[in-house]
Formats: structure tokens, sequence, C-alpha cells
């Protein structure tokens, strides 16, 4: 899970994937249990607000991808469906490392 100094447009596809599903991790297995456990609905409303931005940040890179030719439109979908499955970013991470 290294990142070169290159910031080709698949490398910045990357670290928003990552981010994503860190910030997502973080939302199902810490901000959801503060809310339901110890009555604390902010947990969610601050990590579940720096997911949206993720995610938003991921569709575009995902956007910008598809526009360039970088990634075909399945690699697209693909991209966008693991973003949807806790985990799933991290394994996607090694394929999108060979894309580069």
């Amino acid at each position: 899970m290294s990142f070169q100094l290159r910031s080709s447009l698949i490398d910045r596809l990357r670290l928003s994937s990552l981010l994503d599903g860190i910030s997502y991790l973080i939302l199902l297995g810490i901000a959801m249990p503060l809310k339901y456990m110890a009555d604390m609905p902010l947990a969610v409303r601050i990590v579940g607000s720096l997911h949206g931005f993720l995610f938003l940040a991921l569709c575009w890179f995902l956007l910008l991808a598809l526009i360039r030719k970088k990634l075909s439109f399945g690699w697209c979908v693909l991209v966008f469906l693991c973003a949807l499955v806790p985990f799933a970013p991290f394994v996607l991470d090694r394929k999108l490392k060979e894309k580069r």
C-alpha cells in the first residue's frame, strides 16, 4: 500500500478509495455503535459527513478515470461496487496498483 509521488490519476483514485474504505469502517465500526449503544448521534453526523465527502471524491476520480480512458467502464463499476462493501477497497487496491 505504498504511494509514490507520481500523483497519477490511478494513484489518486487508489488513495481516495482507501480513504473512503477507512472512513466507511470507522462509520460502521465506531460511530454507529456509539450512536446506538452510547446515545452519541454526533459521532455518526461527523463521520458520516466525512465519509460522504470522501465517497463523492471517489466518484469524481472515477469519472475522471473514465473520461480520460485510464480505466474501462467495467473497472469503474467494479471500483464503485467495492466502495459499498466493507474491506473490499483494500482488496481492490492491489489490482488498481497493477493498472498504473
